[in-house]
């Protein structure tokens, strides 16, 4: 186990804590200084009370962001903007309570790719200073500098403008985590337009439902991709999207094909004829330097990029995110949180179809250089990633709790077999991590390492809990809230619960990166619905949660899916931190199915709690893996968490970022349809699941 003088491990006194930094790490943190500078000094305050006044000051706090990160332009006067109808004035710290409509900053004048690509004059860095590092499995690499980067942000700047993009056109792109995605979004947001993106692995309706909402002018997509050492082509795929796009009302201009391989030529075949290859787009803008780009400088509510929610359950909304909320929520997570820095190296795991991609390319905005990974985290071997975190000099380490469950099942001891010198902090989000997850990181990967889990959604582009890298690391609680939200847990009725009590997530206060609005939503129906029917005035997350007395969170998985057996509320998380301990279980998901009371289900109708399991290869669900699971649920949690039904499926359905989708296993078990299967990365998998024989009894 890699250690270090640096930190004093596991206090006696308290041994839920895993990791405390030492004195000097935390007087080094970019937290503390920013503490100092707004006068709530770490030295002789508490993270607590930096957090209490950054929700009663909320204005002073943003713009405290602003100038600690020396944005550029200009920050309107008002933290709520004149005119502004979405909320009313709260009691405490004189902003307003959330709701649609809330317009922020008026007067502001900034441009959010700027801050993304400062130049050496305006403190950026070096132009010849590595500006990313792209990695597409064992098949692909690739690196840019600034320079570099600039320079083809400025070309595809001028390609989009001859396309007719301009101020709030979108601008759509089906590629991989890779550095097309990245010049596209700059160049579009460059010109004050809006991006979106999915990943290339989504089916041809999956795209549809997305970008045949938002009507793009042009569209940006790779010709294939790899996973598991597999080229798939998506060229066709991309052309019969375009083809369909066209024919909207407000047609496609352009479909762009991009090659994944920049050191080798497109593929013959691979550029249908109704598109234009990416070096022939950009050849009539070259030669042209990073000095040639320009920036339109709008206002802080400028829609910057439109995200999707999953779509599990119905078409999937179209979230559209303001420039400035963006950039101040992005700089608070990564400046405040997580400590990043410029000259670090930032590493997430992710696709461009998931909120995390925003994260992860926002480091340039913060003075870091990206590591883009690509592909299966797995190939060509499990250590796949902990590699690319050894020959990259990674800091900061981003995966999914989906990906640390698999790296324990794996049998991965990487303080073994990596040194992992530079990584500073891990970061695990997409759902909870188990207790178990925070053991096996500092027994198996750092022991000195800030493991920051967090939790937010693509509905604010960051997290309502977060890390403290000036606190404390407790086993299996995420450290605080985010600063500059009022987050709090709530009972039926919308009053605080204490410590130790679970709730609903919500927020009591309005703050920037709250969604500008859904795409195509009239009088804002559907934004209301999705977070303020619940609560009045209140921001309902949807997840099911608990303060500890730490002042740290456990969330329990989405209030939606809990299990009501007996009429008690379970949350799934729970469970699976349970069957987790199970070595034969490489995956599962727990559902509620009502049992009726004479043969139909009811809505009054009893619960019972059903569990898939996915056993390893060769593996069978006996009596006496069945009784070892219960035996473990029962003991780990309580009588009243243990499954009525265990049953074997040889696949479990996830969404297309990592995320269970038990309510969609739940429907196919209670025979209802499935709203949107292209939300699922493996559609079929739902089919195990219906009348299965384990359930007729």
């Amino acid at each position: 186990m890699s250690s270090s003088a640096g930190s004093e491990i596991s206090a006696v006194a308290d041994a839920s804590v895993l990791w405390r930094p030492s004195a000097e790490r935390r007087a080094g943190t970019q937290l503390w200084q920013f503490a100092q500078q707004v006068g709530i000094g770490l030295d002789r305050n508490s993270y607590a009370d930096l957090h209490a006044w950054s929700v009663q000051h909320p204005e002073a706090f943003w713009r405290a962001v602003w100038e600690f990160c020396d944005g550029i332009g200009e920050l309107g006067p008002d933290l709520i903007a004149a005119g502004s109808h979405g909320g009313v004035a709260s009691a405490a710290g004189g902003g307003a309570m959330p709701g649609p409509g809330l317009q922020f900053f008026g007067g502001s004048s900034l441009n959010i790719a700027e801050h993304y690509l400062r130049p050496v004059a305006e403190g950026g860095p070096q132009s010849g200073d590595t500006a990313l590092v792209f990695i597409g499995e064992d098949a692909v690499q690739l690196t840019m500098t600034h320079g570099e980067l600039r320079a083809e942000v400025a070309a595809c700047q001028r390609a989009l403008a001859a396309d007719g993009v301009g101020v709030g056109d979108r601008v759509a792109t089906m590629l991989p985590n890779g550095p097309e995605a990245l010049i596209v979004f700059l160049a579009t947001a460059s010109l004050g337009a809006v991006y979106s993106s999915v990943s290339p692995d989504f089916g041809i309706d999956g795209v549809l439902d997305r970008f045949g909402q938002i009507s793009p002018t042009v569209m940006v997509a790779v010709d294939g991709y790899y996973y598991n050492g597999i080229r798939h082509h998506t060229s066709s795929k991309a052309a019969e999207v375009a083809a369909s796009l066209a024919s909207h009302e407000a047609e496609l201009r352009r479909l762009v094909i991009a090659p994944y391989d920049r050191s080798a030529p497109t593929p013959s075949g691979d550029s249908p004829g109704s598109a234009t290859p990416w070096t022939e787009w950009l050849a009539p803008h070259r030669p042209v330097s990073g000095d040639d780009l320009t920036f339109e400088r709008l206002g802080f509510d400028q829609p910057v990029y439109i995200l999707y929610s999953s779509g599990t359950t119905g078409k999937p909304k179209c979230i559209v995110h303001r420039a400035g909320g963006a950039l101040l929520k992005l700089w608070s997570e990564q400046r405040l949180h997580f400590d990043v820095r410029p000259g670090d190296r930032v590493m997430y795991f992710t696709t461009t179809g998931w909120m995390m991609w925003n994260w992860l390319v926002a480091g340039l905005a913060s003075g870091a250089s990206l590591v883009l990974y690509d592909g299966s985290p797995f190939h060509p071997s499990p250590a796949r990633l902990f590699d690319v975190a050894d020959d990259w000099g990674v800091t900061l380490f981003g995966v999914s709790a989906k990906f640390i469950e698999g790296a324990m099942k794996a049998g991965l001891r990487p303080a073994q077999t990596h040194a992992l010198d530079t990584v500073r902090t891990i970061s695990s989000t997409g759902s909870p991590l188990a207790p178990e997850g925070f053991d096996w990181v500092y027994e198996q990967v750092k022991a000195d390492i800030h493991l920051a889990s967090f939790s937010g959604g693509t509905d604010i582009c960051g997290g309502f809990v977060i890390g403290d890298p000036t606190g404390p690391v407790r086993r299996g609680e995420i450290q605080a809230a985010a600063l500059g939200l009022d987050v709090d847990v709530a009972d039926a009725d919308g009053a605080s619960l204490d410590a130790g009590t679970q709730g609903e997530l919500v927020c009591r206060n309005a703050f920037v990166s709250m969604p500008l609005r859904f795409w195509d939503d009239p009088g804002d129906a559907r934004y209301r619905s999705a977070y303020f029917e619940r609560f009045e005035g209140v921001w309902h997350h949807g997840d099911f949660a608990e303060w500890t007395p730490a002042g740290g969170m456990i969330i329990s998985g989405r209030s939606d899916a809990t299990l009501n057996p007996g009429g008690v509320r379970i949350g799934t998380a729970e469970i699976y931190r349970q069957v987790d301990q199970i070595d034969e279980v490489l995956e599962s998901v727990v559902i509620g199915q009502r049992v009726p009371a004479g043969g139909r289900a009811t809505a009054s109708s009893d619960t019972r709690v059903v569990l898939f399991v996915k056993l390893r290869e060769g593996v069978t669900l006996s009596d006496e893996l069945t009784g070892r699971i219960r035996s473990q649920v029962r003991s780990g949690a309580s009588p009243r968490h243990v499954p009525a039904v265990i049953a074997q499926v040889p696949a479990i359905p996830r969404t297309r970022s990592g995320k269970l989708v038990e309510l969609a296993v739940r429907d196919v078990v209670e025979g209802r349809p499935v709203a949107n299967v292209e939300a699922i990365d493996d559609p079929d998998a739902l089919d195990h699941f219906a009348d299965h024989p384990a359930l007729r009894t």
